[in-house]
């Protein structure tokens, strides 16, 4: 191992462990925030409340010294409340632009189906194109932009579903779940007199941050890997129980992320579990299932049905071609 990948390694450790600090457990949903941060994706959190999402994209941030903003999506906001706005200034005589929140590295849409259809899509330009459109002016989103959106699976009354424009705009749909006894009996013990996160400080910043997302656009992936995930992807366009499959853009998201999962596992090259594990939260969300005569399969249930049937190819993953 050479010296850049001991860096990166500790680098990926020390955000692990600061992070670590203050969230109890929640090792794999932590790689799967930080495998979509360094693939240039966002993330849909579905979880009910309490469950420490908010903490968790707090404590990214202030690891990485990032800056953090919050919107808390009501049926009442308004697009300009995301993006922002010209107002008139009448002691400079001149519209000045009063940026919104999305103007931030990481932003935590709360409750982001609560909000209609016409705010949520004003996200839309924001997640795909990293900038945002105010009165006819461009202006674009310094790097990273990273969107963690949150919804409650349980509450649905008054809340507007996202359309599958929106979904496919996140990498990967995931959920933090409960904690377990023993993990919630250290949440007493570590909250119990105030809040870690008040006194957690940066373990890198922008430059490393930016080290880690190139060195991840160089792992390793087999040629027979490659087949693979294609075949999956082209496996959802076939099956009688999906209506629309994976788009191209799908497949791209999961290339783009098991090379980010890999460099975050300590790998410099991605192995077919890697794609079988990220499969489920990457692809699972893009599918539109079809719902009649009874059948009522979910997309994670056909996903995990297609990883069983799709071919494995077995070759040395680490070997290049």
């Amino acid at each position: 191992m050479n010296q850049t990948e001991q860096t990166s390694m500790e680098i990926i450790q020390k955000l692990k462990e600061n992070v670590g600090s203050v969230i109890v457990g929640r090792q794999d949903t932590l790689d799967l925030l930080l495998t979509a941060l360094l693939s240039g994706g966002h993330v849909l959190l579905e979880d009910v409340p309490g469950t420490g999402k908010t903490m968790m994209a707090k404590a990214i941030s202030k690891s990485m010294s990032l800056e953090f903003s919050r919107i808390q999506f009501t049926p009442d906001l308004l697009p300009s409340d995301v993006t922002g706005l010209n107002f008139f200034d009448q002691k400079e005589s001149e519209f000045v632009l009063q940026k919104g929140p999305v103007f931030t590295h990481i932003l935590l849409a709360d409750e982001i189906n609560r909000a209609t259809p016409r705010t949520q899509s004003s996200l839309l330009e924001a997640m795909e194109e990293h900038q945002v459109t105010i009165d006819g002016d461009t202006y674009v989103l310094e790097e990273p932009f990273f969107v963690i959106a949150t919804q409650n699976p349980v509450e649905t009354a008054g809340t507007y579903p996202l359309p599958e424009a929106q979904m496919d705009r996140f990498l990967m749909q995931i959920a933090m779940g409960y904690p377990t006894k023993e993990e919630e009996l250290a949440i007493l013990d570590r909250f119990g007199s105030g809040s870690p996160l008040d006194s957690l400080t940066p373990v890198c910043g922008l430059s490393q941050l930016q080290q880690l997302k190139k060195e991840a656009e160089q792992i390793y992936v087999h040629p027979s890997l490659k087949d693979y995930l294609v075949d999956l992807v082209q496996a959802t366009r076939s099956d009688s129980r999906i209506l629309d499959g994976v788009s191209p853009r799908g497949s791209l998201a999961l290339y783009r992320a098991v090379r980010a999962y890999a460099l975050i596992q300590g790998r410099r090259f991605v192995t077919p579990e890697d794609i079988k594990y990220l499969a489920v939260p990457v692809l699972a969300h893009r599918l539109t299932t079809a719902r009649t005569f009874g059948l009522n399969s979910s997309s994670r249930e056909i996903v995990e049905h297609l990883l069983s049937s799709v071919p494995l190819p077995t070759e040395d993953w680490g070997k290049e071609a």
